[in-house]
């Protein structure tokens, strides 16, 4: 009897654990992210300016290269999509060339567009990173900025 109790106790802490190991995809921002590289054009930013460079994300704050907010009521929303779903989406075509030289191509793959904003604390200090794109399962994000698409793989995680 006992070792079937402790068969059972095994087999729920394992659904326990790989439920919340799911759950984890779309709260993925947090950690550190390295520019890697880009595709398409930079209209105003040098690459240099970017390549290497770190974003940041932890809680209400936020510090690097394209946004940052020191805890001035930062918020975050996401939406979910398959692969498939996501690259019919006209504003997200542009993506389809990096999605396929990254190998994303499983359609039951979700795939997070994350809108990050911060209050700040006056009207001046408002700001949004739209769109931050992560994939689940991934280190990667992509976010695109200017006439680029910008890579950027998590490097650490909080």
């Amino acid at each position: 009897m006992r070792k079937i109790l402790n068969i059972v106790s095994l087999i729920i802490f394992f659904i326990l654990l790989s439920s919340e190991l799911n759950a984890q995809c779309p709260k993925k921002l947090d950690g550190v992210w390295t520019v890697t590289g880009f595709s398409g054009e930079l209209w105003f930013a040098k690459e240099k300016d970017i390549i290497n460079k770190n974003q940041q994300f932890f809680k209400g704050s936020a510090e690097g290269v394209f946004y940052s907010c020191d805890y001035g009521g930062q918020s975050s929303t996401y939406n979910s999509y398959t692969i498939k779903e996501f690259l019919k989406n006209k504003e997200f075509k542009e993506l389809s060339k990096v999605f396929a030289e990254n190998n994303f191509s499983n359609n039951k793959t979700e795939v997070f567009v994350n809108r990050i904003t911060c209050n700040g604390k006056k009207i001046s200090d408002r700001k949004v990173m739209y769109p931050f794109v992560t994939v689940c399962d991934s280190d990667k994000g992509f976010y695109i900025y200017e006439g680029a698409i910008i890579t950027l793989e998590k490097i650490k995680n909080y």
